[in-house]
């Protein structure tokens, strides 16, 4: 096999809240889910400006834990696929083009609604299989 390198894909539907990681192969797999957990709430107590600080930034911390943790899994495949409905798919790619460790990622977005996990695996499917791979 001189020359020949199998690339790894894998496509990510995320929202801020939750990723649903589907690896692209000879037979489609769900890898993994990832749901960010939020550590602090808010019960609805009245509010000082320092405890709505102190919220703020672990939300912040909680997002950044959330987007750590799909970037250690995206450093392991070729190609990735990011979509979803909302802009946490752009937040995180300006994150991992910041990062040279992500420069041999081929790193695509995609606009996508909610989706069911049968529609998830097909939208990674159809993006991957008319993707095409010879250079």
């Amino acid at each position: 096999m001189s020359g020949y390198k199998i690339l790894k894909k894998i496509g990510i539907w995320m929202d801020h809240s939750h990723a649903h990681l589907i690896e692209y192969g000879d037979n489609i797999n769900q890898t993994d889910n990832i749901i960010i957990k939020t550590t602090y709430h808010n019960n609805g107590n009245e509010e000082t400006d320092q405890n709505e600080s102190m919220i703020h930034n672990k939300e912040q911390q909680d997002q950044a834990k959330y987007y750590k943790k799909l970037s250690d899994k995206i450093l392991s495949y070729n190609m990735a696929l990011l979509f979803g409905p909302t802009d946490a798919k752009t937040e995180l790619l300006k994150l991992l083009k910041a990062d040279h460790h992500f420069d041999q990622v081929k790193i695509e977005l995609k606009s996508a609604d909610k989706m069911t996990e049968n529609q998830k695996k097909a939208f990674v499917n159809d993006y991957f299989s008319s993707y095409n791979i010879e250079n």
